[in-house]
């Protein structure tokens, strides 16, 4: 295996946790909609407890889609996660609300009312989903930092990364079309959660409410998203000459990527049928309830191809917009040719892994959530 090689390896390994992880953030959504879809504190629950058999799994992905960057591309987990701190703080925080909503709400001795930590979830419901979804528009827009790596022989401040203004990752907040992504991230969970609550969930009332919240929610996402993808191809994108490492602006770059990586291009419009698909079909048919599977992996498929269109083919995946010099790119920001080599060996027993989550899954759905299992102990 090549240097070169084990880049786009890794590249691809973080992309399909970064698609696997914006799938896992149907459980955000459907918290979002506790209150719309559940008109009961029974029903609540029922929801609640339909997410929090799958809360853990979303958070594991989001910190292994972490762990995986810092791995394998450090230069940019130090220049993201160290320089745009309060947009990832807040992301992380709102995770831990959730954990501890989930664990407390129904707790003895609990003061504030199942009904505040309820709200807990909502706030991570809406909050996550939106950060996320405008963190991931950064490696098509850019972030402000400065990359100087001279730094590394200072004694006086070796920090090679630096964010370029006060904001530290706010500032992200300000670009419309990162809110845009944002949003339709945000409006996709929304789908995905009521996707999967119809699928989980033995309850004729919540299932008819789901269907009719699903029009509503579909609309907002395929504008935004649809917003998003061709203002994205049209644009102009951030090129890297491979053998000077010179990151210069290409018309329609993204677009060109498409066309030189077709086979990212056929996975791209297989995802976005596959959504669609699983959308549609769910709001015309009054007994399809397994419109998640199919929109689920449309949606790992979609956030794949675009993340590959943003990092291989000479492509700056993470452009600075305070110094074009400073971009990163897969070249320049990755471990050394024995770290990847070494974590490419590790990464064959992703399968096993994978496996096991798939089996665990089943075994955890292999009962659909009715209002007799809320009488339990155990539920939450």
């Amino acid at each position: 295996m090549t240097y070169e090689f084990l880049q786009q390896y890794w590249w691809f390994l973080v992309s399909l946790l970064g698609a696997l992880l914006v799938f896992m953030l149907f459980v955000q959504g459907g918290n979002s909609v506790i209150f719309s879809i559940g008109r009961t504190a029974e029903e609540r629950r029922m929801l609640v407890n339909s997410t929090g058999r799958k809360w853990e799994l979303t958070f594991t992905t989001l910190v292994t889609f972490g762990g995986a960057f810092f791995a394998s591309f450090p230069l940019f987990y130090s220049t993201s996660f160290g320089g745009a701190y309060w947009l990832w703080m807040i992301i992380l925080f709102s995770f831990v609300l959730q954990a501890v909503s989930y664990e407390f709400q129904n707790k003895l001795g609990n003061l504030l009312g199942p009904r505040t930590f309820q709200w807990f979830l909502v706030v991570n419901g809406v909050v996550g989903p939106l950060l996320l979804g405008g963190a991931v528009a950064t490696f098509f827009n850019g972030s402000n930092f400065l990359i100087d790596k001279d730094n590394m022989v200072s004694g006086i401040q070796p920090v090679i990364s630096r964010w370029a203004n006060s904001g530290h990752g706010l500032d992200a907040l300000l670009d419309p079309w990162k809110l845009v992504l944002g949003f339709a991230v945000f409006f996709l969970a929304r789908c995905l959660g009521l996707l999967y609550f119809m699928n989980n969930i033995d309850d004729e009332d919540i299932r008819c409410r789901c269907s009719v919240r699903l029009v509503g929610t579909a609309i907002p996402f395929v504008i935004l998203f649809v917003a998003f993808l061709v203002r994205t191809l049209l644009k102009d994108g951030y090129a890297a000459d491979p053998t000077t490492g010179l990151i210069t602006m290409e018309p329609m770059k993204y677009l060109n990527n498409l066309v030189d990586m077709w086979y990212v291009s056929v996975v791209l419009l297989a995802g976005v049928v596959s959504v669609l698909y699983g959308i549609v079909r769910t709001i015309v048919s009054r007994t399809y309830i397994k419109g998640i599977w199919p929109a689920g992996i449309g949606t790992v498929l979609t956030v794949l191809a675009l993340m590959l269109c943003a990092g291989w083919n000479d492509t700056a995946y993470y452009p600075s917009a305070a110094d074009l010099q400073s971009s990163l790119t897969i070249s320049n920001s990755c471990s050394s040719e024995f770290t990847l080599h070494t974590m490419a060996i590790v990464s064959f027993f992703i399968p096993i892994v994978l496996a096991y989550i798939i089996y665990a899954w089943r075994s955890i759905d292999n009962r659909k959530i009715t209002k007799k299992e809320m009488a339990e102990d155990e539920a939450y």
